[in-house]
């Protein structure tokens, strides 16, 4: 996604969004997401990110640890079917739409790009299941380009660090886009979502443990 739109940020405001992404990349230098996948493998990075909307990445893990060992490629998922593929993912929400839409990017795959992924934003987009927020985190986990897929976590922080105001996902990927400071942007999904997920919680942040709470205007809410 291009940084189409800027924001009118004050020096202060631009200093805290710098400071607040050098502390996040401090501790985590390298942030990855928590799905497992073959390593540069797309496909099953595409399935498995697919698999884990409405699930936990811990759900989607115990259930592809046990698939990619019979079908870790197009030509394998498609042959082993919806009702092969079922038994599978069966642990995880939504599994049978899941499933038909795993066996026909599968197929598509095969009919359509000789079994490659393809690695344009649009074309992945085309693919049953495979929506913005999927397409962002293949492309800027595999290193195709910078984008910040947002989740429910991503969206919490970001309003709680007051990063955004957009009322949908679309329009705080928009506004986190043009704000985060060009080197964290490959970074920048993960070291949200993480922070989100560990530390910023929905219920009860952990604010007297967050690195950066002198740095967020929640603060005082939750302490």
């Amino acid at each position: 996604m291009a940084r189409a739109k800027s924001y009118r940020l004050s020096p202060a405001e631009k200093a805290r969004i710098q400071a607040i992404f050098e502390i996040l990349a401090r501790d985590r230098p390298d942030p990855r997401t928590e799905l497992e996948f073959k390593a540069g493998d797309p496909f099953t990075l595409v399935v498995a990110v697919a698999l884990s909307a409405q699930a936990t990445d811990k759900s989607v893990n115990k259930a592809t640890e046990q698939l990619y060992r019979v079908a870790d490629t197009p030509r394998k998922m498609a042959d082993l079917g919806e009702e092969g593929l079922i038994p599978f993912i069966k642990t995880i929400g939504l599994y049978r739409t899941k499933a038909r839409n795993v066996i026909k990017l599968s197929h598509i795959l095969l009919d359509q790009y000789g079994g490659q992924v393809p690695l344009e934003r649009e074309a992945l987009m085309g693919l049953p299941g495979v929506g913005r927020k999927t397409a962002s985190v293949v492309l800027n986990e595999l290193g195709v380009e910078p984008a910040i897929a947002v989740d429910t976590h991503v969206f919490r922080v970001a309003h709680r660090l007051k990063l955004s105001s957009g009322k949908t996902p679309d329009q705080v990927e928009a506004e986190l886009m043009a704000k985060v400071p060009q080197e964290f942007l490959t970074r920048a999904h993960h070291l949200l979502i993480l922070h989100g997920r560990y530390t910023c919680i929905a219920r009860r942040p952990r604010c007297l443990e967050c690195p950066i709470a002198a740095l967020c205007p929640s603060r005082d809410l939750y302490v």
